[in-house]
């Protein structure tokens, strides 16, 4: 009968899910497909195997082609991040790097409330074989696994995606108004730029002492400044603080006396 139809609204909004390094143009378009259902519409790919555009992603996603042809590329996972406020990773295990570890229903709370506030928040999701790395999840400000059989806790990329963006969803049918952050943290590019720094400054100074253990220690100094949730005012403040104290710290070559 002719106006019975109705255009159902579109739901696009929310965290921007980031797919590290995916491998098969099928996982990328079940993610794209399991985004649309739930109202997610942003996919981002760090070096996708099989390059972009994908015809077989496009022909998985079943009509999600508003995410298809809007997925942007990325050559790594800082660019790809550079312009986000709060990131989640998702894990099959907490990793022991500092970071708050989360739940679903938790983490779509935290993101919904943050989305209110305004801030650009994501969801880190890992490579099909075997997720994502420890520097990777130190690019985060905290961790969220998913309740799973132990003895079969295995998830692919688009389970996890469909779990997260149920999860999404089901927060902005409560009603309830979300308890916003008080400030707006610092994009991930702020932060990446305060790291550039002090690996150059702790570099010169011989702080690392050995090159294989710089990874672990800048991983932990990530976390570090990643926990607070600093403004970009807060970081402004602490880098000048730190420039200052440079420029009255003479250098030390590496390798030198301790």
């Amino acid at each position: 009968m002719a106006g019975t139809d109705k255009e159902r609204e579109m739901l696009a909004e929310g965290p921007t899910v980031i797919l590290v390094e995916p491998q098969l143009g099928e996982n990328i378009g079940m993610v794209a497909r399991a985004m649309a259902n739930f109202g997610l519409a942003e996919l981002r790919l760090v070096n996708p195997r099989d390059g972009w555009p994908n015809e077989k992603a496009r022909a998985a996603a079943s009509r999600a082609d508003h995410i298809i042809d809007a997925v942007t590329v990325h050559d790594d996972l800082e660019t790809a991040v550079s312009d986000l406020n709060f990131i989640y990773a998702t894990t099959a295990r907490p990793r022991d790097n500092f970071k708050p570890v989360r739940e679903p229903v938790e983490s779509a709370a935290e993101l919904r409330a943050r989305h209110t506030g305004g801030q650009k928040t994501g969801i880190l999701f890992g490579r099909e074989r075997w997720g994502l790395t420890n520097e990777e999840v130190a690019m985060a400000d905290e961790i969220v696994t998913f309740p799973v059989n132990p003895a079969f806790a295995s998830l692919n990329i688009a389970q996890a995606v469909l779990l997260m963006s149920y999860e999404w969803l089901k927060t902005g049918e409560k009603g309830a108004a979300p308890t916003l952050p008080r400030q707006t943290p610092a994009t991930k590019e702020h932060l990446n730029n305060l790291m550039d720094y002090l690996d150059r400054v702790l570099s010169e100074r011989g702080y690392f002492r050995t090159d294989d253990k710089k990874p672990k220690m800048m991983d932990n100094l990530r976390a570090l400044f990643t926990r607070p949730g600093f403004t970009v005012e807060e970081l402004a403040v602490l880098r000048g603080v730190l420039t200052s104290l440079e420029k009255f710290s003479p250098k030390r070559p590496k390798g030198g006396e301790r």
